[in-house]
């Protein structure tokens, strides 16, 4: 490893010096001493050599773990990315070397550096182009990092200069007229070319060493104490940095967040004190380490080494730009049609085989791409790889305790995908909503099967947290079961885990209950009123407050996501189902829907306190019999609620039902965008005044 002992000073000596005075002489005396902590700050390996303990305990306690850190993406982030990325085109020009290190001559390294620089902006390019703007040029640029002054240079000026043995990093930083070298409060993120990074590759037994962890803590500290004085004013929360770790193969990233404020500040124990805050209130996240480049010394753009890191560069330029003009939804959503369209071109017959991401090849004529032809060690018929699930059919489910049968009644679609409404073998009259998710190892999933896994999967995980928290109410749906498919025949799973050859086999389930019939099918049959209108603002309402008790929200509120459940109760209600979208952490994304999502989550990708109530009342605006415009794009979506909102007509439709709907939309208009939360429980209390029962008492209140 390189050490770096920062001769240059404070990185941000320009920007301090042309800082605005603060009026409070404590706020002064605060900014002073953070900048002289900065300046203090300046050796890596002393850093590292105070991490050891850290490092050791945490170490410990992931015991057989691959890795002791989180992931920073998870793998469906990545995969709707690179659905995203489909039409991108990246090129890297200039070749990274093989073995960087298998030669000390100076021409290797400074070839490598040239090579870094190139696949840095190349990435940054194709992201801006695809995601912001193909007009405007990209405001940024990249640049090596020289430890002997702590400014940037073109690789290009820097090795002919004489530098090259003292460049340290390479870094993406906003383009700077005034300021050429570069100003550390600028840094997008920062790329450290480091040996042995590959010998902690995904297959191997090791994990990334001390010193270079320790090096990436060092780098990302001194970023986010530099934006910490700046004056820029960041999109996103910029309390997070990315630091990528990169070998003539292999590369990885280091990501850090944590809010600064909280280090202590004291100028003369700065190691300690840094130690302290990486120890209490920072989250180190470390992706698995792959390959970048191949032998050839050309970038692997489509494959999950070069995704991951491309996706940190995505996260950075949000952090500076705010969110893009296309999302990665829209652009994943093509994946579907582009396949399709693959597909025929290359006469592979119908993808859609029965209504399911399943299906099969067909050679029809001589062609010169390559083509699937049967397996014959697979003896299974074409026909059985289609899950049929017909009314009368029976599905066994296999939990961690037993195997359960459930016989299918009815098959629902709700316009995105299709589920189920089943009885237990044992029960047959308990009817309950069944869910089949997309096989985890299927080998080139559609769109389709991203939304299946959020049905499925991620909704199976948030009910049980909110089982396990112990939230109860009969407004949020309840988990009955969920596991795995029990498929025909013999199942030859290995003993260690995993899945046998059959296409069904490790196929996941999820059953819930209450049934009902969504607002939409009401909506259809003219039986959505005012007395239903009242009803369902109050039983979502107590449903929201419930599950923010735990901070949990739910992201995807639309008429589909709202079902009537009438049987078994004396009083009919309504249960805010759909919970697959739901927000747990800052790095959750909500649903994006045109029509539905609030403005919020249109703008920035996430939700504020009132967006889901927000998304409630446009619900209701179209439940009472508000038009819904043929909309096409985020811009137009912003722009319909920006009309509808400063004439009124959503809380004029409202009104025409009821006041108290038309107060409740002009109070939740008041909160869009802002932090302050919803006061769940005065509405609450208001519309049970105006439900139209006589047995209140008997009600379940939830809204604490």
């Amino acid at each position: 490893m390189q050490t770096h002992y920062l001769t240059g000073g404070s990185p941000d000596q320009e920007s301090i010096g042309s800082e605005t005075k603060r009026s409070s002489v404590s706020s002064s005396s605060r900014s002073h001493n953070r900048k002289e902590f900065l300046s203090r700050f300046v050796d890596s390996q002393t850093l590292t050599a105070r991490l050891e303990d850290w490092f050791e305990l945490i170490s410990e306690k992931s015991g057989q773990k691959k890795s002791a850190f989180d992931v920073p993406f998870e793998l469906i982030e990545l995969q709707k990315f690179d659905y995203a990325l489909e039409g991108v085109s990246f090129q890297q020009l200039v070749r990274m070397p093989n073995a960087v290190y298998a030669s000390t001559s100076d021409a290797v390294e400074a070839t490598a550096y040239l090579a870094i620089e190139d696949f840095l902006h190349a990435g940054a390019k194709g992201l801006w182009e695809a995601f912001w703007s193909q007009d405007d040029p990209m405001p940024f640029s990249v640049s090596c990092l020289y430890n002997e002054n702590l400014k940037f240079y073109q690789a290009e000026k820097a090795i002919g200069n004489g530098k090259l043995g003292g460049l340290c990093a390479t870094g993406v930083l906003l383009n700077n007229p005034r300021h050429p070298h570069g100003k550390w409060d600028h840094i997008l993120e920062l790329a450290l070319l480091r040996p042995g990074i590959g010998s902690a590759a995904v297959g191997s037994d090791q994990q990334l060493t001390l010193s270079v962890l320790g090096e990436a803590l060092f780098y990302a500290i001194r970023i986010l104490l530099s934006r910490s004085l700046s004056r820029l004013n960041f999109s996103e929360s910029p309390n997070c940095a990315y630091v990528l770790l990169v070998d003539s193969q292999y590369g990885g990233v280091v990501k850090v967040e944590g809010d600064v404020d909280k280090l202590e500040f004291d100028v003369n124990n700065v190691y300690n004190c840094s130690v302290d805050w990486i120890k209490k209130h920072c989250k180190v996240s470390v992706s698995p380490i792959d390959r970048i480049w191949n032998k050839l010394g050309n970038a692997n753009w489509g494959d999950i080494g070069a995704l991951q890191v491309l996706f940190a560069t995505f996260h950075c330029i949000v952090q500076y730009s705010g969110m893009p003009k296309h999302s990665i939804e829209d652009l994943a959503a093509d994946h579907g049609p582009r396949l399709q369209t693959r597909r025929v071109a290359r006469q592979l017959g119908d993808s859609r085989v029965n209504g399911h991401g399943l299906f099969r090849f067909q050679r029809r004529s001589v062609s010169p791409e390559i083509v699937e032809v049967p397996d014959e060690s697979i003896k299974i018929k074409s026909e059985e790889l289609i899950m049929k699930l017909d009314v009368g059919s029976v599905l066994w489910l296999e939990d961690s305790e037993c195997q359960k049968g459930y016989l299918i009644n009815d098959v629902l679609n709700n316009n995105e995908l299709q589920y189920y409404i089943a009885s237990p073998v044992k029960d047959p009259g308990e009817s309950l909503f069944l869910y089949v998710g997309s096989h985890p190892s299927q080998l080139e999933p559609a769109w389709e099967d991203m939304n299946l896994w959020y049905q499925v999967q991620r909704q199976t995980k948030i009910l049980t947290i909110m089982r396990q928290k112990g939230l109860s109410s009969k407004y949020l749906p309840q988990l009955s079961a969920s596991g795995r498919i029990v498929h025909p025949g013999q199942c030859s799973k290995p003993s260690s885990g995993g899945n046998c050859d059959h296409p069904w086999c490790g196929t996941p389930i999820l059953v819930t209950s209450p049934v009902g019939e969504t607002v939409v099918d009401m909506v259809n049959a003219g039986r959505f009123g005012v007395d239903e209108a009242i009803r369902c603002c109050h039983d979502c309402i107590s449903a929201l407050s419930t599950a923010s008790s735990t901070d949990i929200r739910h992201g995807d509120i639309r008429p589909e996501n709202i079902i009537h459940v009438a049987s078994g109760g004396r009083h009919p209600y309504f249960v805010l189902v759909g919970w697959g979208h739901a927000i747990l952490e800052d790095r959750d994304r909500p649903a994006m829907n045109l029509h539905f999502s609030s403005t919020y989550a249109l703008q920035e990708g996430k939700l504020c306190s009132a967006s889901d109530a927000e998304s409630l009342v446009y619900v209701l605006y179209f439940a009472c019999g508000g038009a819904l415009p043929d909309l096409d794009s985020v811009e137009g979506a912003l722009q319909w609620r920006e009309n509808s909102w400063s004439r009124r007509m959503i809380q004029k439709k409202l009104g025409e039902l009821s006041t108290l709907l038309k107060a409740f939309a002009d109070y939740v208009d008041s909160l869009c965008g802002t932090p302050y939360p919803i006061d769940y429980d005065i509405w609450l209390r208001r519309l049970r005044r105006n439900i139209q029962d006589d047995d209140h008492g008997k009600e379940v209140d939830t809204s604490g």
